[in-house]
């Protein structure tokens, strides 16, 4: 049973694999300053960052159930984990922490948890989307000029302090000769008919390092510290000398539950959210089974636990890089990790020529794509009860965190939610009598009128026109009827009745503890 489910998962499509290499490229060059970056901002060891990313990349998609998501370290988390080590005060600890979290996820996996995700509202995973793009591009500007890394990297805190950096005094020119120069081939590139069967990123790559060479010794000589830094590995005692194991003397320490309980939560609300957001990229529009991904990512923290790396989720930002490259099926991602594993081996001195600035111009392109105007035009003609909770949840992730900002736009769009279900609890008709001056008022109840309707159905029924002389509320079509409107609409036949109106009511259903009943009420003329 469980070699054929693993044959499944490893299964690979020579048909796609013209889509997913090119596609593999262009994620493994977005992922390595990310997975580097992330392990920066996280207080870790860099080697950390990009172990995780081969774990993400190799394991996790060979389980997952996700054509396009890739995994890799959490931005999401890095103000946790770093808080974490902190307060455990050792990595060992802190890794064990990871461990007992991927189990936990593991667990809600199987016991299909992963529905969840599917309740967040469309317009809040789109904003998540804008967000997510404008907060990369405010992180890459930094790099873009040839200033400070660490602006560019820490995702979750001060997106817009980007800007307080002096870049005019401050500019580097070779850096932003570099960026400006490869955001017009990522542009421009696609459309060149003879070339563009090679990806653009990679071009961007090339390019970036012969630049880099070529502006040696001039007064656009790139900064040491604007260029890829990987670990330099010489020997196989050296590669495994970067291995950090988890301390299981602190399996019964109290923080390390806390800390796991809560990167297991976070990590995979932040999967499914993301998981939610790439389905809805897919040009072929597959759904992903969210069961079976917390499953793979419980598998992946484990294993990232174990061997001294970082949390992580399902990664908007590499997932929709890879969307945007083409790939078809999680052979991109599994690639992906192949060569994260490769450069880390083979040709880190290599990788360690790449300017930032190349990158962050991947990055800026990935960004605008995610948060283009055309996605808030699109949102505006929808209405306003998508657009404002897609407007403020862009608003609040950028000026605030992931989660932080998707609560906010939830509750902003449940709001909206509310208000139409109190709108939409009753349908109005006053038909005239062609004998008499008087006219009939007919309310036909919704299908679902709860507690939320009492206010509005009370209102209206006791400020009907004065030309209606008879009222008929309709309530066959209703599967249930809050007792609090039953009561609303009993007050209201007794107060007809007095005033001599003419009022039909028709079954209606209510609840009471917890069984759902039937109530006739009688017809009054």
């Amino acid at each position: 049973m469980f070699g054929t489910r693993t044959s499944a998962f490893l299964k690979l499509s020579k048909r796609d694999l013209k889509y997913d290499f090119p596609a593999s490229i262009v994620v493994f060059l977005v992922a390595l300053p990310l997975c580097l970056g992330i392990a920066m901002a996280s207080g870790a060891p860099l080697f950390a960052g990009i172990l995780t990313g081969i774990i993400g990349g190799i394991v996790v998609a060979s389980i997952s159930g996700s054509p396009l998501s890739v995994s890799g370290p959490a931005a999401g988390l890095t103000v946790i984990v770093l808080g974490a080590i902190e307060k455990l005060g050792a990595y060992e600890t802190f890794i064990l922490a990871v461990l007992i979290a991927g189990a936990i996820q593991l667990i809600l996996g199987i016991i299909k948890a992963g529905m969840i995700g599917n309740y967040f509202p469309s317009a809040v995973i789109l904003g998540m989307l804008a967000a997510i793009g404008i907060t990369i591009i405010l992180k890459q500007i930094p790099l873009a000029f040839g200033l400070s890394e660490t602006n560019a990297f820490d995702f979750e805190n001060g997106g817009i302090a980007a800007f307080t950096n002096t870049i005019i005094t401050s500019v580097n020119w070779g850096a932003t000769i570099i960026c400006f120069l490869s955001l017009a081939v990522l542009i421009f590139w696609p459309n060149i008919k003879k070339l563009n069967k090679i990806p653009a990123p990679l071009v961007v790559v090339l390019l970036g390092v012969g630049l880099g060479f070529l502006f040696q010794g001039t007064s656009f000589a790139l900064n040491p510290d604007h260029f890829v830094s990987i670990p330099v590995v010489s020997s196989i005692a050296e590669f495994k000398g970067l291995f950090i194991f988890p301390d299981f003397t602190q399996i019964l320490n109290k923080e390390v539950w806390i800390v796991a309980i809560t990167i297991a939560i976070i990590a995979s609300l932040e999967t499914l959210l993301s998981i939610e957001a790439v389905d809805k990229l897919d040009p072929l529009k597959r759904n992903s089974p969210t069961n079976r991904e917390l499953v793979a990512q419980g598998i992946g923290n484990i294993t990232s636990g174990f061997l001294g790396g970082l949390p992580m989720t399902s990664v908007i930002v590499r997932s929709s890089a890879n969307a945007n490259a083409g790939g078809k099926t999680r052979q991109s991602a599994i690639l992906h990790g192949l060569w994260l594993l490769v450069a880390l081996l083979a040709i880190p001195s290599i990788i360690n020529l790449i300017p930032l600035a190349g990158l962050a111009a991947i990055l800026l392109h990935t960004g605008y794509k995610l948060a283009k105007p055309a996605l808030f035009k699109q949102m505006l003609r929808k209405g306003l009860d998508q657009f404002i909770p897609f407007v403020v949840t862009v608003v609040a992730i950028v000026f605030t965190d992931l989660l932080t900002g998707v609560g906010i736009g939830i509750l902003v769009a449940t709001f909206y939610i509310l208000r139409a279900n109190m709108h939409n609890a009753y349908h109005l008709k006053i038909n005239s009598n062609d004998h008499s001056e008087n006219e009939t008022a007919v309310i036909t109840l919704a299908e679902e009128v709860t507690f939320l309707n009492k206010a509005p159905i009370q209102q209206k029924l006791y400020n009907l026109p004065k030309s209606v002389k008879s009222i008929i509320i309709n309530g066959q079509k209703s599967k249930f009827i809050d007792k609090d409107v039953i009561d609303v609409i009993k007050d209201f036949e007794q107060n007809a009745i007095s005033k001599g109106l003419e009022i039909e009511l028709n079954d209606v259903t209510y609840k009471r503890n917890g069984f759902v009943k039937k109530q006739k009420l009688k017809k009054v003329v």
